[in-house]
């Protein structure tokens, strides 16, 4: 094991990372609360600010995929889809499936420059998240219960308000509305079956309201659907705790380009787009299973220097001061203010943990193994 490899699983430098997206992090929120006063000055400024602000908060997890783990992501598409990324408003429907599948989306929207102003539809409960709900809160994120008789005029409501967005952003939806588990899929066919829906193997069944309405009031903004559907290379299971002890994963993404006006503005035949596009997916899981490899002409979009100088400008701006500290600390012989200094520490250490926690498969919502046995 080399000398960089070997600091990739020491827990220290974890902690520093930590510390440095934490910190930072804060700091962003506070700045983004002083943006308010924008808003009803120049509203258009104010979200232009806030994506550049986001993006400083976002690229420093898109670094840790991109240059700290090193893992690759090849796009498997067509040079005309390819080339309209990052010059339009879209929707973007990804499989639900692994712990780090935002990740990958996110370093896509990195590269094509639309990471800033990339929205997602979330749960209400992330609102109160420190750093991500708290940015998401800035960016204008549309949040939701999930429970559609309380959302509709609230989801309605914030999607119509990003008619008018500056920046071009990509909006990002999983149908499935939680991620995939065994016993989730078990439960989701039931419904199909007793439905009269196609069964699906690799998927849960998909919500449709959501889908149909950000169609509905995006329409006219929205110029297409991207439909991505992930997977890793050699049958992997990749976790964010994985990336950061410096793992190595090789993540295939299938992009497939629909046309808004070729999406039936009709509720109903709209809904039944959405499962035919997701009985689409599972087939191509099933060949990506069989084959190892997605249809298509593969892409590699470069990574971009600006990940990794956001990162670096962090951790010289808050590191310094830090150690500094610690040195006097230390050097005081204080046992008081050693004991103080350690459980300052561990207290960060916690609260890294708790925010690694919220992608963790097996730490996700219970919502799926209830509510697919309810009417949408």
């Amino acid at each position: 094991m080399g000398f960089i490899a070997f600091l990739k699983t020491q827990f220290i430098v974890h902690l520093l990372i930590g510390f440095v997206f934490v910190v930072s992090g804060l700091i962003i929120n506070f700045i983004q609360l002083c943006t308010l006063v924008l808003w009803p000055i120049n509203k258009q400024f104010y979200r232009r600010v806030n994506c550049r602000l986001a993006y400083s908060l976002w690229s420093q997890l898109v670094m840790l995929l991109e240059w700290w783990s090193g893992t690759e992501c090849t796009l498997f598409s067509d040079e005309a889809t390819v080339n309209t990324f990052g010059k339009e408003h879209v929707i973007i429907i990804l499989n639900h499936n692994f712990e780090i599948d935002f990740l990958c989306g996110w370093t896509m929207t990195e590269r094509f420059g639309v990471l800033g102003s990339s929205k997602v539809l979330a749960k209400r409960e992330l609102l109160y998240v420190p750093l991500i709900g708290w940015t998401w809160y800035f960016l204008e994120i549309v949040f939701c219960k999930r429970k559609w008789e309380e959302d509709r005029d609230t989801v309605i409501e914030g999607l119509k308000r990003l008619a008018d967005y500056p920046e071009y952003m990509w909006f990002l939806l999983y149908c499935e509305g939680t991620r995939f588990t065994e016993t989730k899929h078990r439960i989701s066919m039931e419904v199909a079956e007793s439905k009269g829906l196609p069964k699906l193997k690799y998927h849960l069944l998909p919500r449709t309201k959501g889908f149909t309405t950000a169609v509905q009031c995006l329409r006219g903004t929205v110029s297409a659907v991207y439909d991505v559907t992930l997977n890793f290379r050699g049958n992997k299971n990749p976790s964010l705790l994985g990336i950061l002890y410096g793992k190595k994963y090789e993540a295939d993404m299938c992009v497939r380009r629909f046309p808004l006006e070729d999406i039936p503005q009709d509720e109903k035949e709209a809904a039944n787009w959405l499962h035919k596009l997701y009985q689409e997916k599972d087939a191509l899981q099933e060949m990506y299973n069989r084959e190892g490899i997605f249809p298509g002409q593969q892409f590699k979009p470069p990574r971009r220097p600006w990940t990794l100088l956001n990162f670096l400008f962090w951790a010289t701006v808050l590191l310094s001061p830090l150690f500094t500290f610690g040195f006097g600390v230390f050097a005081s012989g204080s046992p008081l203010l050693i004991l103080a200094f350690l459980g300052l520490v561990g207290a960060a250490s916690f609260g890294v943990r708790r925010l690694i926690g919220v992608t963790e498969i097996e730490k996700g919502s219970s919502y799926g193994n209830q509510e697919f046995k309810k009417k949408e």
